[in-house]
């Protein structure tokens, strides 16, 4: 009979069953709540042993030297600048949290998986619509080079409802204002992607200026624009995010294969709404029933 290790023991005297003996390193960009929740929620589901790197701490980092010395089970990648350090990597499973284009990054590759930090564009048109705007025409600025793939998915989506997108290309920031210039009077919401050729303090500030203006919603990604100007926002559950990545970790530490296991998309989403906004522009948001979480009165 088989002597049961000590991590094996407590595992079953604390929580029932066996947890993983292997170590997950952790890799993450830098401290900000969302990441640490992401970790949280990885840890919630997935008990192995951890040791978390910040890799924008500056500390000289070998990624390669560490993994040979700690062999570790699996590599968990925080940030799109901690995935830039763990592909260097080949023969380790890899999972990435809070990733915004990851596609570029893990190309060719068959040891990644994990989950994009975008909520399905699908989720977002189902609320544009419950808004019940007449004439409903929705203004998206994007960069090809960062949003083309759900640029694509949002234009079979919309044409699928008969929803009309007006969608202009930029590449970069300081495009913004002339090309919302140009697109003035063809849309009346506008939706903000969280495309980084598109969403700066200085563009953000004189998109919303320039949508006040014109009597004109935001649905936007991040609670933060709502405090701004923006009328809704749909966000990732950061902690859900990293539940869903510590399901992947069983997965691969319980023997499937990595390459069984396709990339995904975050599956929960808190929306917020700006009342003030709401009813200055004259927008009933009751609409929303109870997908609405948390009001914003600022």
């Amino acid at each position: 009979m088989r002597i049961l290790s000590a991590t094996m023991l407590c595992s079953i005297l604390f929580f029932g069953a066996p947890v993983f003996a292997h170590e997950t390193l952790v890799l993450q960009s830098f401290k900000a709540g969302p990441f640490d929740e992401a970790l949280r929620g990885f840890k919630a589901v997935c008990r192995t042993e951890t040791r978390t790197v910040i890799v924008s701490d500056g500390e000289k980092f070998d990624i390669g030297k560490t993994v040979r010395e700690e062999k570790p089970g699996i590599i968990l990648a925080i940030g799109a600048g901690a995935l830039k350090q763990a592909i260097k990597i080949r023969n380790t499973p890899i999972i990435y949290l809070m990733v915004l284009n990851p596609e570029k990054v893990i190309r060719g590759r068959d040891n990644i998986t994990g989950v994009r930090m975008i909520i399905p564009p699908e989720k977002h048109l189902d609320l544009i619509e419950k808004l019940n705007l007449p004439h409903l025409k929705v203004g998206i600025l994007y960069d090809p080079d960062h949003s083309d793939i759900v640029m694509k998915r949002i234009t079979q989506s919309a044409a699928s409802r008969g929803i009309d997108i007006v969608a202009k290309e930029v590449r970069k920031p300081k495009d913004v204002p002339e090309m919302l210039e140009r697109m003035k009077g063809s849309f009346n919401l506008f939706w903000m992607l969280p495309d980084p050729s598109v969403v700066t303090p200085d563009s953000v500030e004189y998109l919303l200026l320039f949508t006040q203006q014109l009597g004109v919603p935001i649905v936007t990604f991040a609670n933060k624009y709502l405090e701004m100007g923006a009328m809704v926002s749909i966000e990732i559950d950061s902690f859900d995010l990293g539940k869903q990545g510590g399901e992947i970790a069983k997965r691969i530490l319980g023997g499937e294969r990595i390459t069984d296991i396709p990339n995904t998309t975050a599956r929960k989403s808190i929306i917020r709404v700006n009342r003030k906004i709401a009813a200055k522009l004259g927008i009933n948001l009751n609409s929303l029933g109870p997908s609405v979480h948390t009001e914003m009165n600022p």
